[in-house]
């Protein structure tokens, strides 16, 4: 099977074989989607448990937790459910699991592998092994070790999935662990708290240590498939797959494993060498955004302006071929520095009565309807608030819809002191304190007695909720739009009072439809940053794209813009970049004023991922590290700059 990514066939060969797989050191297989790629793993599974099922044998299977295997997991319930797989010959063993932990508690894994798979299906509950997190301390030594022995008196593992964390570890093998290590109580790396920290409710509630299966024990099994999603994994990727076997990233010991294979989307192999730079490997098809790719990587690796770089230049960093084909560096440079050029406007809604042939943006109509949607109630002044303020500023109809309330991202401790105010507000103006004093003591009865990630008491939730809208509103009229302006849509399925969603649904597509046929947008701005931990930004544009697709028919949107904004957690590479807004001094210090509006979220947020800075100093250092980006290229030296890329639907 042949698959293709930016003009490079990207279906796997082995080691040796290949050009383009020459740099990689695993068998590697690219899909398009993750879902694509967990059926795929989904099937293999089956087909183990079928051949196994045939000779009256038992399938032996090492599961992992995670928002990786979900896919994987959701598929095998459908075989059962629609195509009659059955589990009464399986035993699973899982990875790891947090101690001390319930096993009914909201993070384990118990409940978690319940909850996605075991629950569903036809397996034998006493086939089902998950680490225990409620031992005696003095008893975790034989546990493990009895752990380790039943899985070798079974045969050993015949296949382990694995997804993989941000510092390489795999199971909760953090780095530092040992290829012959076993099954055994580990310390979490602090990493590895920060980002399980969601799940928790904040950092100080994660458990500090975890038992897991070695990485030995990993290396046994007959079978491995590691399996990542998203951007955000991109990194620790290719150092699996291209980099040197190193205890510091415990994933680059599948090298060393015989029949091991790593199971990625697209945006998870994004620094592939194959992918990322393809005519460092062999020939490949030099589209314009191929081109463009790699004429910015070259500028940027030699610390040359575009318009500096030679024929010379290109033929020693593998770019004879584009030489060939056009004939000289000089129009090369050219069209690319052109083409960067046109990407920069100081007019995000269109300049009225400019000659719009190489702008980003139309010129009319001169005042645009927009419509810019925030995920949360602060990502819309994060991510776009410079060119927010430009779009006001130049008298363009602007509209907020935020999607989501928000409000699981607020500390307990900050709606005591609102429900305070209140109860002392309506102390000094009412005749009765009763109500204020009677909603005080439950709130905080509540709080006092809370435990960690317990899904907070509905008005709880809803004085957090008010707290992030009551914030959205100042940034809002701070910018300089009124209150009318600012939609709070509420999504639906956000709304569990856990970091863990519901599926996006007709209702909540149904919502943002109506207020697009409402205001009839000629732009729509959404945030397009995937790689937000929490999943928030991939559902709100999810139901976008989906909305869009309802709405496609409609005249007044055959006439309008959809711009992707990032900012909060990734940004766009220059490539991708369809429009880029400088940002003056001035601009950006008001883009800054209107953050600290947001005030439940500043100095410390309850979910700040793993970035520690505040999410005004994220803004600011992606802004002024894309200014000078371009300036490094051979662009205007500006202050900053926010990027955005165009959707076509």
């Amino acid at each position: 099977m042949n698959e293709v990514l930016n003009g490079v066939d990207i279906s796997y060969k082995a080691p040796g074989v290949d050009e383009q797989t020459r740099y990689e050191k695993i068998h590697t297989v690219i899909f398009g989607e993750s879902d694509d790629a967990s059926k795929m793993v989904a099937a293999e599974i089956a087909e183990l448990i079928r051949e196994k099922e045939k000779l009256s044998q038992k399938a032996i299977l090492g599961l992992a937790t995670g928002s990786t295997p979900k896919g994987v997991y959701s598929e095998l319930i459908r075989l059962h459910k629609e195509e009659g797989l059955s589990f009464k010959n399986v035993i699973t063993f899982n990875l790891d699991e947090y101690y001390p932990i319930e096993p009914d508690a909201l993070q384990s894994y118990v409940r978690f592998m319940n909850d996605h798979l075991f629950d569903h299906i036809d397996i034998d509950p006493n086939n089902v092994h998950v680490p225990d997190g409620t031992l005696d301390p003095v008893e975790i030594q034989a546990y493990c070790e009895r752990y380790e022995e039943k899985i070798l008196e079974l045969g050993g593992l015949d296949i382990q999935i694995l997804g993989i964390g941000r510092t390489g570890h795999i199971g909760f093998n953090e780095p530092g662990s040992q290829i012959n290590s076993r099954t055994r109580l580990i310390t979490l790396d602090h990493i590895t708290r920060i980002d399980a920290a969601s799940d928790f409710f904040g950092e100080d509630f994660v458990p500090k240590k975890a038992i897991t299966m070695g990485v030995g024990t990993i290396l046994k099994a007959k079978r491995v498939i590691l399996m990542a999603w998203g951007e955000g994994k991109a990194g620790v990727v290719k150092r699996t797959v291209e980099g040197e076997v190193s205890d510091t990233v415990p994933a680059t010991y599948l090298q060393m494993h015989p029949n091991a294979t790593i199971v990625i989307d697209e945006a998870a192999a994004d620094e592939l060498v194959r992918i990322k730079s393809p005519w460092l490997v062999g020939d490949c098809l030099w589209t314009d955004r191929m081109i463009k790719r790699a004429v910015i990587w070259l500028s940027l690796k030699l610390q040359k302006p575009i318009l500096k770089l030679t024929d010379r230049d290109y033929n020693d960093n593998g770019m004879s071929g584009l030489i060939a084909e056009y004939g000289s560096a000089y129009e090369i440079n050219l069209k690319l520095f052109n083409t960067l050029q046109h990407t920069i406007t100081g007019w995000p809604g269109g300049k009225p009565g400019a000659d719009d042939t190489n702008r980003p943006e139309r010129a009319e109509p001169a005042n645009k309807k927009v419509v810019i949607f925030s995920p949360h109630p602060d990502d819309d002044v994060i991510s776009m608030g410079g060119t927010f303020i430009r779009l006001v500023d130049q008298g363009h109809d602007v509209h907020v819809a935020y999607q989501t309330s928000g409000n699981i991202a607020v500390f307990d401790e900050d709606v005591v002191r609102f429900v305070d105010f209140f109860k002392d507000f309506n102390g000094e103006h009412s005749v009765s304190n009763e109500d204020g004093n009677a909603l005080y003591s439950e709130i905080r009865e509540f709080i006092n007695n809370k435990k960690p990630g317990e899904i907070d008491h509905p008005i709880v939730r809803q004085v957090k909720g008010l707290i992030r809208r009551g914030e959205a509103k100042a940034a809002c009229r701070y910018v300089g739009i009124g209150d009318e302006k600012a939609h709070f849509l509420d999504l639906p399925f956000y709304e569990t009072g856990l970091v863990k969603k519901k599926p996006i649904g007709e209702e909540d597509v149904k919502i943002i439809v109506d207020l697009l046929q409402k205001i009839k947008p000629h732009q729509i701005y959404a945030a397009g940053d995937l790689s937000d931990p929490h999943g928030t930004h991939r559902v709100c544009l999810t139901a976008i794209f989906r909305a869009l697709e309802q709405l496609k028919d409609e005249d007044w949107i055959k006439d309008c813009y959809v711009w992707l904004y990032r900012g909060a957690w990734q940004e766009w590479g220059i490539e991708d970049i369809d429009m880029a807004v400088p940002i003056s001094p001035m601009e950006l210090m008001r883009k800054r004023k209107a953050i600290f509006k947001h005030q439940s979220q500043k100095d410390s947020a309850v979910f700040p991922g793993s970035d520690k800075r505040e999410f005004w100093q994220r803004a600011e250092d992606r802004n002024h590290g894309l200014a000078e980006l371009y300036d490094k290229l051979g662009m205007a030296e500006y202050e900053a700059m926010e990027a955005f890329k165009r959707y076509y639907f």
